[in-house]
């Protein structure tokens, strides 16, 4: 057995948990060691007691790894864990980061740069519409999408990422090969194929009132910041905010209308200091400082990036004087929704610089 297969076994045990692992980590070295280790031993370690003790020491009895390993490969998954370079940057610094993730599709480097996107499930049109155009808006601007693959503002979400070829990340509450909602089965596929759809659950685990809020930990902690699109004063959406919040990650809500219970959750996040955001130019501003393209700025300018139509005509007509974006509207002759993307896709680029006042010049 390797040390990987070790951790697909160790994360299968019931009522283990990545804690526990860690600690167990740290005292006896890897996962296949402990394994290996007896009852007597395991139990010195902090947080392992005897029954958890007794479950490790018999896990050949309490699980059929060999089976979970052929799962695997059918469904032709990849299993990472904390030492593979893949494994999500800060989802590593959470308290209880996964023992492995599951992934369907691939995650790369540039999903570092990810916010997430979280909502109600008994969403309204406003909130799905809006959902989507942010979404959408983000992932133009090379910002990953993430969110928990539900019906409602998540299912949005993802399609709004998806729309512009942009990654999107779906992290389950239950097992690869379970599809919740079913009618999402499409959508986990096109999102596999442009992204990936992850887990840190075995196959066959259904989803429960445990599952998801364990999930939510996941879907806050790998991302800078949380969206919170459209959610009543009950909804699992307010969990995942409170999550991002005590990770020191920033905290977004949409606003919507003063009567509906659907957007009394997000008026309660903006009065206890959540970022109101109205587009993913709200995200981006907060964001100004870091540079998504994975790049360090340089004073000597690099070779002009190529560039969109769109986002062509947009900057032939900037110069170093500020312009309103407006002005840039009527002068490039490109639809108002496309100039706010390309204008986003050209700060990204270090060509556009934003202004007070929403005044745009050129950067170069």
């Amino acid at each position: 057995m390797n040390p990987r297969e070790a951790l697909v076994a160790l994360n299968l045990l019931p009522d283990i948990g990545p804690v526990r692992v860690r600690n167990l980590l740290d005292k006896f070295g890897s996962a296949t060691e402990i394994l290996k280790a007896p009852e007597g031993a395991l139990i010195t370690v902090d947080k392992v007691g005897p029954k958890a003790a007794a479950t490790i020491a018999n896990w050949n009895k309490a699980i059929d790894l060999e089976g979970e390993l052929t799962r695997i490969e059918k469904f032709g998954c990849t299993i990472i864990t904390q030492e593979d370079e893949t494994y999500p940057e800060l989802l590593r610094e959470i308290y209880d980061p996964p023992i492995v993730l599951y992934v369907r599709g691939e995650l790369k480097p540039e999903d570092r740069h990810a916010i997430a996107m979280v909502g109600t499930r008994q969403s309204t049109l406003y909130g799905r519409q809006s959902a989507e155009r942010i979404a959408r808006q983000l992932a133009a601007s090379g910002i990953t999408v993430v969110s928990g693959g539900a019906r409602g503002i998540d299912s949005f979400s993802h399609e709004g990422a998806l729309q512009t070829a942009g990654r999107t990340i779906a992290v389950l509450g239950t097992g690869l090969d379970i599809v919740y909602p079913a009618e999402n089965v499409q959508l986990y596929q096109r999102i596999a194929g442009q992204g990936a759809v992850i887990t840190q659950f075995p196959f066959g685990r259904k989803g429960s009132k445990q599952s998801f809020p364990i999930r939510n930990r996941i879907v806050a902690g790998m991302t800078q910041g949380t969206i919170v699109v459209e959610a009543n004063r009950s909804s699992g959406a307010l969990i995942t905010a409170n999550l991002a919040a005590e990770g020191g990650r920033t905290v977004y809500a949409v606003p919507g209308r003063i009567d509906s219970p659907r957007s009394a959750g997000c008026h309660d996040l903006i009065k206890q200091g959540a970022q109101l955001c109205e587009s993913a130019e709200d995200v981006l501003a907060e964001f100004s400082t870091l540079n998504f393209s994975g790049q360090q700025p340089d004073e000597k300018a690099g070779p002009m990036p190529s560039l969109s139509p769109a986002e062509q005509s947009v900057y032939n007509v900037l110069t170093h004087e500020e312009k309103q974006q407006d002005e840039i509207i009527r002068r490039s002759e490109v639809p108002a929704a496309q100039v706010s993307v390309a204008l986003l896709q050209l700060e990204m680029k270090q060509l556009v610089n934003q202004h007070p006042g929403r005044l745009f010049t050129r950067a170069r």
